[in-house]
């Protein structure tokens, strides 16, 4: 059956107030099985009704789109005759132009949609280049192993002797880097490797996915970047770097901060696509009252199985691995048995063998449902499938349509369901499918002069080769000279002659974290074998891996018995728990200055300040499994977390909060849902994650002696997320104010105001409190404007 028609037939059953995902395909049966009563066929599945305010909500049909095609550009023969052999003849009009800019030397970005061949748009010109001159090499970076293997197979399977390709990363033997630098004109690696060693004499550098090289692992790259073009230029090159992303709002912007320097943009997909049917998915409620909707995870496991058991390859992405394993479960469970065998799991800490044969099946279509974390978005180049499904919404519109892009082959139909978790985004989306629809790319974000990233990045360039002030501050910022000066007072570099040098014994790059700023990790110790299970950033720590906490690592919960942040270590043992822990915390942020101030009439100031924030774990809450329900709270005696950070403040006179309607006593609860609720949605205008990024409200402020609210984000020195807000701070706020308007719980629930991180327990919190504030604030910004 066509997939359209599995989501039709999912339509006609939500809409009559059944939910039965898909009919009953029976082998041998004939036709559709209807009803709302659960059973299983011969070979379907059938589910059970759960009310009327469920299942499908919205179909959007997105009709197919005619390729733009255009003649090879010039490119040599070798590879324009390689090309023929493969049965290439004409491009998309995007990838002839992008070989145009690199040919012409021009630092380009590609961004275009999944599957649109961005990668024969910058693997051409650089082999055509490499064949011409000898003497060349190229450098390929991305996020992943498995992505730069990938790549690898493919450059090699246009067979051109001239191009000595080499993937070099953690797993390649020390013995055979030495021989891939002396032979291979094209490394392929990652940029944690290009960290610890940088290479010379390079004409291409090729920075893959460089969407996802945003926030702190991103400023971390572009720091990384400035490091080996600074080497470079010592060695008279200039490489030019050829960037390809998924589609994001700033790709020139983004490109340019990560490279430092202007690149050019390639944003018009000319390739061709199958019409796609989005259908937009809500799971019911089970506990109305309390806001509590069915399982995210069951719901997307019926969904799996309707649509296997329909014949239908299917791709499910959801966001933890456990996740993809309950998943995957869930839908083995729903259907028979030997089209269960047919799905399966796909995540990262499998074997290199078992991915393999994961990916051959999907190929081979011996696996019909397979349900991945974003170690398949970035691992291959997997296309062609029937259907996508998202468990959630993945965080990024441009991450939405990267993963939906996997869905169809060639011309035919194909079908995605967003299947929306209980996160005030998710929630908002499904609810207003036109603004998602429309919605453009979210900016990537980096701040490559942060100072605490810039200092030890400053240590590794002088320990690569002695570093002048002035040298320092066109590479690294006009703040890297203040910095240097504080390194050499704290005897990490030595100032001799006007230039730096490292002091160490050890290369500083290996203290280096591209994923944290600064503190370093606590590693995750297996009690009994002394293993090492995980790690955590030690900011993270005191929340995660406090003493008591239960923490679950491949499914497997663990409860810590010990954590020591000096040594950074935290004791892990196997518990067979009925609980889980959630931690108390306060928090106090103090303005340190001011970077600009808004006043909205005479009620409402908005501004953007440097803050401290000091946060105290106090204690947590045991819950029982599977509820809300504090069993008992335990305190606890942990340092504090100081951060110097940037925040968004907003300020509401007593005044007009009383003229409102709204009374003292519930101020702090009001004040308090509105800062959760635009915490939840800051990550739809910026690139980022709702756990890089905190908040505090109080009935008081000591610095304002005003109803205060501050959003501030969660790494120290800042990522450029406070700033984003207070930019689109009109746009934040309309979106935040209907999340909470509109979510059909009665007190407020994990969907509008509630928060999987918050120190007070979630307490006190007014929903309808809440909208009189955001109202307020709406008020004030029409008056403004």
């Amino acid at each position: 059956m066509d997939p359209r028609d599995i989501l039709e037939l999912v339509a006609r059953s939500s809409a009559s107030g059944a939910t039965a995902r898909a009919a009953r395909h029976g082998s041998g049966t004939g036709g559709a099985g209807g009803g709302g009563a659960a059973g299983v066929g011969a070979a379907g599945v059938g589910v059970g009704d759960h009310g009327e305010d469920e299942g499908l909500v919205h179909v959007a049909h997105l009709p197919a789109r005619l390729p733009d095609l255009v003649d090879v550009p010039n490119l040599g023969e070798v590879v324009t005759s390689r090309l023929g052999l493969l049965g290439i003849e004409r491009l998309y009009r995007h990838q002839a132009e992008a070989i145009e800019h690199v040919r012409a030397g021009r630092h380009t970005i590609i961004a275009t949609g999944t599957a649109s061949g961005k990668s024969l748009a910058y693997q051409l010109p650089v082999m055509d280049m490499l064949v011409a001159d000898p003497t060349a090499t190229a450098l390929y970076l991305s996020p992943t192993k498995a992505l730069a293997r990938d790549q690898l197979r493919a450059i090699r399977d246009f067979r051109i002797p001239q191009v000595r390709a080499a993937v070099v990363d953690g797993d390649t033997p020390t013995t055979e880097r030495d021989a891939i630098r002396r032979t291979a004109n094209w490394v392929l690696t990652n940029p944690d490797l290009l960290h610890h060693s940088l290479l010379h004499r390079l004409r291409w550098v090729v920075v893959d996915e460089a969407h996802t090289s945003r926030g702190v692992f991103g400023s971390h790259v572009a720091l990384v970047l400035r490091r080996l073009r600074r080497l470079l230029e010592r060695y008279d090159a200039d490489p030019v770097f050829v960037l390809a992303s998924a589609t994001v709002g700033n790709p020139a912007e983004h490109a340019g901060r990560l490279v430092g320097a202007d690149v050019t943009e390639v944003v018009r997909d000319g390739s061709g696509r199958g019409p796609l049917d989005l259908g937009l998915w809500q799971p019911p409620f089970d506990d109305p009252a309390r806001g509590i909707r069915r399982s995210l995870l069951a719901e997307v496991g019926d969904l799996l199985a309707s649509f296997v058991a329909a014949g239908t390859q299917t791709l499910v992405f959801t966001g933890s691995r456990k996740a993809a394993e309950v998943i995957a479960s869930n839908a083995r469970s729903r259907i028979a048995d030997d089209l269960a065998d047919g799905i399966s799991a796909y995540r990262a800490g499998y074997l290199p063998s078992e991915r393999t044969a994961l990916e051959e099946g999907l190929r081979d279509g011996s696996v019909r449902g397979l349900v991945a974390t974003s170690a398949l978005e970035l691992g291959i180049d997997v296309a062609g499938l029937d259907a996508v499904v998202l468990a959630g919404y993945p965080g990024t519109i441009s991450s939405m349509w990267q993963r939906l892009g996997r869905a169809g082959r060639g011309d035919d139909a194909a079908v995605g369901v967003l299947v929306a978790s209980d996160n005030p985004m998710d929630q908002y989306l499904v609810h207003h499918p036109d603004d998602l629809l429309t919605r453009p790319a979210e900016d990537a974000i980096i701040d490559p002069t942060n100072p605490y990233l810039v200092a030890p990045h400053l240590r590794c360039a002088a320990h690569e080769a002695p570093l002048e002030a002035d040298e320092a501050v066109r590479w690294f910022g006009a703040d890297a000279s203040a910095v240097l000066d504080e390194e050499v007072d704290a005897g990490r570099l030595r100032e001799r002659a006007g230039r730096f040098h490292w002091v160490g014994r050890r290369g500083p790059a290996g203290d280096v974290n591209l994923r944290s700023i600064g503190g370093g990790e606590v590693r995750i110790i297996d009690a009994v074998t002394g293993a090492m299970i995980g790690t955590v950033d030690s900011a993270r720590a005191r929340t995660q891996v406090h003493e008591g906490a239960v923490y679950l690592h491949q499914g497997v919960t663990h409860e810590i018995g010990a954590l020591d942040l000096e040594r950074g270590l935290a004791v892990a043992e196997v518990r067979d728990l009925h609980h889980t822990t959630r931690p108390r915390s306060d928090t106090d942020v103090e303005i340190v200055d001011d970077i600009e101030v808004v006043p909205l009439g005479s009620a409402v100031r908005l501004s953007l300040h440097r803050v401290a924030v000091t946060n105290q774990v106090t204690g947590y809450d045991v819950l029982r499994l599977g509820s809300t329900e504090v069993v008992t709270t335990v305190p606890l005696d942990l340092p504090p977390l100081h951060l110097d950070t940037v925040a968004v403040l907003y300020t509401v006179t007593e005044e007009a909060l009383d003229a409102a309607g709204l009374a003292p006593a519930r101020w702090p609860g009001s004040l308090h849902a509105a800062e959760h609720a635009a915490i939840g949605m800051l990550p739809l205008i910026a690139m980022c994650d709702r756990w890089d990024i905190g908040g505090l409200s109080t009935a008081r402020h000591p610095d304002t002696m005003l109803p205060s609210v501050f959003i501030y984000d969660g790494h120290q020195g800042g990522a450029g997320l406070a700033e984003r807000s207070f930019q689109r701070f009109g746009e934040h706020t309309a979106m935040t104010r209907a999340v909470v308007a509109e979510c059909r719980c009665h007190d407020g629930c994990p969907s509008c105001v509630q928060s999987p991180k918050c120190g007070n327990g979630n307490d006190p919190l007014d929903k309808a409190g809440a909208v009189v504030v955001l109202d307020i604030l709406l008020d004030a910004l029409d008056r403004h404007a």
